[in-house]
């Protein structure tokens, strides 16, 4: 096949998810909702009772709402990868996937452009929670916010990979909203979105291994590091490192032959 076919077809994918973005408003208005709420509420109480935090590396004094900026911009692309897999769940029940899954494209081709249409609209929110957020006064340097984004694709990517993974073997769409939960909630908090690792890694030692064995840890650093034009070298392998690994298990898990949707006979008609 043709590079102008893929591309028209990765088109098709994007225009579609774009589409369902705009048509479904409560989306669109929880993904700046809820980070503004962490913002305006529990960084405003964590300020009060902890006062300023030092961040490394940058060895300065900058407000906690400023610090945990990163950890809801990565908290953005979470929740928006896992709503992302859940029309996957959707469109299986509703034997829509068949007809994508059916076609002449290979199917890693397919999961990577649903992949990648669903980062491009968790980027187009991140900006838009962002420029909000100067409200608070949260604002990276001028070049932040294009530095920022090379690591919130890859980002996006790992989260969103790890959501197909979910979806792969879940067979209703109730259940999803729980796994969605068992998954997004210790993936935040046992991360450095709120607490810098250094003080974690004072207070309990256990603890710090557990945020350091995160893989959203690693996404949270990343951005953190970019939006102040620094490069975590180490944080980009580890993200880079689980979205290979995501996305074979998620190409192996829509594979009717072989995958987790095979083991319950596959998709519905």
């Amino acid at each position: 096949m043709r590079a102008a076919q893929y591309l028209r077809a990765f088109l098709g994918i994007l225009n579609r998810e774009a589409l369902r973005w705009l048509n479904q408003r409560s989306r669109f208005i929880s993904a700046l909702v809820r980070p503004l709420v962490w913002l305006g509420i529990f960084a405003a109480g964590f300020r009060f009772t902890l006062g300023l935090s030092i961040i490394e590396p940058y060895d300065t004094y900058i407000p906690y709402e400023v610090y945990i900026a990163p950890g809801l911009v990565a908290m953005i692309q979470l929740f928006n990868g896992m709503q992302s897999s859940l029309s996957m769940v959707y469109d299986r029940e509703m034997g829509s996937m068949k007809t994508l899954m059916i076609s002449p494209f290979p199917r890693w081709f397919l999961l990577l452009s649903k992949l990648m249409a669903g980062v491009a609209v968790s980027i187009v929110q991140v900006y838009m929670f962002l420029a909000i957020a100067l409200i608070w006064d949260v604002e990276p340097p001028p070049l932040g916010y294009i530095e920022m984004l090379p690591a919130m694709i890859l980002a996006g990517l790992m989260l969103g990979a790890l959501g197909l993974v979910l979806s792969s073997f879940i067979k209703q769409l109730e259940n999803f909203a729980g796994v969605m939960n068992f998954v997004i909630f210790p993936m935040f908090f046992a991360s450095s979105a709120l607490n810098p690792l250094w003080r974690v890694k004072e207070s309990s030692l256990w603890l710090y291994r557990i945020y350091s064995v995160n893989p959203f840890t690693h996404a949270v650093e990343l951005i953190r590091f970019s939006m102040y034009g620094k490069f975590n070298a180490q944080a980009a392998a580890v993200v880079g490192g689980f979205f290979v690994f995501f996305m074979i298990l998620a190409v192996w898990g829509y594979d009717p032959g072989r995958g987790l949707i095979a083991k319950r006979g596959g998709p519905p008609e």
